[in-house]
């Protein structure tokens, strides 16, 4: 079975990632063993020493850098690590939001900046809808890791206690037919987007251009999923990121 994967680069301009060329490929998962799975559970944690920031999955007993001992009885309160953020949801665990992950494989451990995406909506019950050369699809796994953008507030009841019947009804029309879908106008970002825009018209809401939600809403999360993904996978492969402390003192990501 093939499903359709929408290629655009987390750190791109926004005219790179308005191309949205999207192939069609395989959706065979690869084998992966209990290591890799564990691995991308693993947390980054950051600390600091003789001057450094030093980004690890776990702190070793002595810096790398200067070999002093790590204990925490000689670990001065500047120094104490701190985990960082993990940008990425389990799209089961979300509801009502905006879904985007790699078409094959995972962000941690197989992207490389220019594979393949997807993107679906989420019902209020975890289950992801997404619009393929199959149809539209109603995923109940294979979202495990995804950057999340919530289309909801939490006080919005009226709109909360509809929105399944608003998603089930819109992608029952024949407009998302599989016969209808096209690769470059007719994908999952189109799906999804209409959806939104759906939402917003009986709202009586300005509708959102593929520009303006993709700026707005989209480019923010990803660049930051970016800069994570790019830490995450140095650490993967020399156990540590290691930079001057005077660096990352405005990185906002981390």
């Amino acid at each position: 079975m093939t499903s359709p994967r929408i290629h655009y680069f987390l750190g791109a301009t926004t005219g790179h990632l308005l191309q949205c060329s999207v192939r069609i490929a395989s959706s065979t998962k690869a084998h992966r063993s209990p290591f890799q799975m564990d691995m991308d559970k693993a947390g980054v944690i950051k600390f600091r020493h003789c001057g450094k920031d030093i980004y690890c999955f776990s702190v070793p007993e002595c810096c790398p850098v200067c070999r002093e001992s790590l204990s925490s009885r000689t670990r001065r309160l500047e120094e104490a690590p701190v985990s960082i953020p993990n940008p990425f949801m389990n799209g089961q665990k979300v509801t009502s939001s905006f879904l985007v992950k790699p078409t094959k494989g995972t962000f941690l451990r197989e992207y490389d900046g220019s594979s393949d995406l997807h993107v679906g909506i989420t019902s209020t019950k975890g289950v992801v809808y997404n619009y393929s050369e199959a149809g539209v699809c109603r995923d109940q796994h294979g979202w495990e890791q995804s950057v999340s953008i919530p289309l909801v507030q939490p006080d919005m009841y009226s709109l909360i206690n509809q929105w399944d019947h608003y998603l089930e009804q819109f992608s029952s029309t024949d407009m998302w037919d599989p016969q209808r879908y096209e690769e470059h106008e007719h994908n999952c970002y189109t799906y999804a987007l209409t959806f939104i825009n759906c939402l917003l018209a009986t709202q009586g809401k300005r509708q959102l251009t593929k520009t303006v939600f993709t700026e707005k809403f989209v480019l923010p999360r990803t660049r930051r999923a970016s800069r994570y993904i790019t830490l995450y996978q140095e650490i993967s492969h020399k156990s540590f990121y290691i930079v001057d402390s005077s660096q990352r003192e405005n990185d906002n990501c981390v």
